[in-house]
């Protein structure tokens, strides 16, 4: 892994993207199914094979997943982002959406066979009842929900329920060594999509955010407001690795930083019908200085954002360019459970420029195109970006934008080495988390007298702590050069204690001591401000 200018993962990276992008929108229609649905002889040719595949057919078929997977091949030849949603994953999906479901607010592992409580959610049903970090859960009314190696979906069925509703656990408390019984009652559980929210200096705020969900902008706006009571005159809004989501929850969110009349997008669809969108009156943080950072998987609502500053000359976008999804959904009801989100309409920035990479060679040639990023150089220089010129377009204070594939960022910052990477991944797919877990397991009473303030500056990961990473790592086939990157893995790993002891802010506070791109921001704000001093500033603030 020493080769700096090949990068980890593009192909895994660039598949996950393509299924977690979408831009949402709840559908009202007035027409009724079936003068939306009138027979014709192509659904005529679909039923009728159907039918005789039900009750001609040798052998007994499934004909459900047949009309999945044919629904599935149609829309494949449409576009990349119109997308099938079965009954089965329909659930998951409007939860995550929803920003929140019924349950009773535990974070955890299975861990050797047994539900290990990571952290209970502040104030949520588990922590109002006393379940607290590395509590194990036996039982959940009459279930036994260890040694069995039960799937997470499964055991979070066990756990959800209605509103209202208690579940009696049996909870082994290792620390005690002790087993009791507690009545939980089930209560809605949020589903973040502020990942966290921090003062970066004296008069930065920094807030991360994951998706546009509908609990999205009443998050965003919460944060903000307590970071202006700490002082925020200026915002880092963190937007990289963002797949998007609901298109309304975007404009909200861009309006907060557009003065009244400002266009915020417009979408046209295939009838030619445009209709523009415009930022109102109601925006908080209007003249105020704000970067937005993106990255290769920022894309559709977090595009529209980064599109929206950038046309009407508002803040600094700062990063690598966007994914390119110019295209809007909208979630369309089969009848049975399941739903299509169809592709209805374009969207277009301020300028007039669509962001849409072009998808003419089919789904497969469109993702490849996306993992070409990786190859042709644009990673790491802005001068490997090739746009055409016939995509170029003007703001109104003469900066030079362009459409096509994505939001060119006003800063580019480059990917890290692949050491830099595989360290970030490590973190981003739960493997410190997960080490931090066995470690706290045995370890936890050896931090109970921190406080937020003496981790920060005082506490420091020990030589022996790290060795025994690097020894676990290498024991699960994770060989990189840790000792090149012992800093950087120390303070991961200090981060990664910092979020099962105390909270996800901290967590990230901690890291953005070695974030290129939050560092790159520190240096636009304040020149004088060198990169790397930025752990001296997040010591002192």
């Amino acid at each position: 892994m020493s080769n700096k200018n090949n990068y980890i993962w593009p192909t895994v990276i660039a598949a996950a993207l393509a299924i977690g992008i979408f831009v949402g929108g709840k559908l009202h229609f007035t027409d009724t199914p079936e003068k939306l649905f009138t027979t014709n002889s192509k659904k005529d040719k679909l039923n009728r094979l159907i039918d005789y595949i039900d009750y001609e057919y040798v052998d007994e078929i499934n004909t459900d997943s047949i009309v999945d997977v044919t629904v599935n091949q149609i829309l494949e030849k449409l576009d990349p982002h119109s997308v099938y949603i079965s009954e089965k994953d329909m659930t998951k999906v409007s939860e995550n959406m929803k920003g929140d479901f019924v349950g009773i607010g535990v974070n955890f592992y299975t861990y050797k066979d047994t539900i290990s409580v990571i952290r209970t959610i502040a104030n949520g049903p588990s922590s109002l009842r006393g379940i607290k970090a590395g509590d194990r859960i036996l039982m959940a009314d009459e279930d036994t929900l260890y040694g069995k190696n039960l799937p997470n979906d499964m055991i979070i069925q066990r756990l959800k329920g209605k509103k209202g509703t208690a579940v009696n656990l049996k909870v082994y408390r290792k620390d005690e060594d002790k087993i009791f019984d507690v009545k939980v009652t089930r209560d809605i559980v949020p589903i973040k999509s502020v990942d966290s929210y921090f003062m970066l200096t004296d008069d930065i705020g920094y807030i991360k955010i994951n998706r546009f969900a509908e609990s999205t902008f009443r998050e965003f706006k919460a944060a903000l407001k307590k970071l202006t009571k700490q002082g925020a005159k200026k915002l880092t809004l963190d937007l990289r690795d963002n797949p998007g989501g609901y298109l309304g929850i975007a404009e909200q969110m861009a309006d907060e930083f557009l003065k009244d009349g400002k266009l915020i997008l417009f979408t046209k669809n295939k009838k030619g019908k445009i209709n523009k969108i415009h930022a109102t009156d109601d925006g908080s943080f209007e003249d105020k200085p704000v970067y937005v950072l993106i990255n290769e998987r920022s894309a559709s609502a977090s595009e529209i954002i980064a599109g929206a500053l950038q046309d009407n000359d508002i803040g600094t976008i700062v990063g690598r360019r966007s994914f390119g999804k110019g295209l809007v959904q909208r979630e369309m009801d089969l009848g049975d459970g399941s739903a299509v989100r169809l592709t209805v309409s374009r969207y277009y920035t301020p300028t007039g420029r669509s962001i849409q990479r072009d998808y003419a060679k089919g789904n497969k040639d469109y993702h490849m195109n996306f993992n070409e990023r990786y190859s042709n150089g644009e990673m790491i220089s802005a001068d490997s970006i090739k746009v055409a010129d016939s995509l170029k377009f003007t703001t109104p204070k003469g900066k030079v934008v362009y459409g096509g594939g994505g939001i060119i960022p006003d800063v580019f910052v480059s990917i890290g080495t692949n050491e830099e990477e595989a360290v970030e991944s490590m973190d981003n797919l739960g493997f410190l988390s997960f080490f931090i877990f066995e470690h706290l397991d045995t370890h936890r009473q050896d931090y109970s007298s921190f406080s937020k303030a003496e981790y920060i500056n005082d506490f420091k990961i020990d030589d022996i702590l790290f060795n025994e990473f690097v020894q676990y790592s290498i024991s699960r086939n994770l060989n990189m050069n840790f000792y090149d990157f012992e800093d950087s893995i120390k303070l991961y790993l200090k981060a990664a204690l910092a979020e099962q002891l105390f909270d996800e802010n901290l967590h990230a506070k901690i890291k953005s001591a070695e974030d290129s791109m939050l560092q790159k921001v520190l240096e636009l704000d304040n020149p004088t401000v060198q990169q790397g001093d930025a752990a001296l500033i997040e010591a002192n603030n």
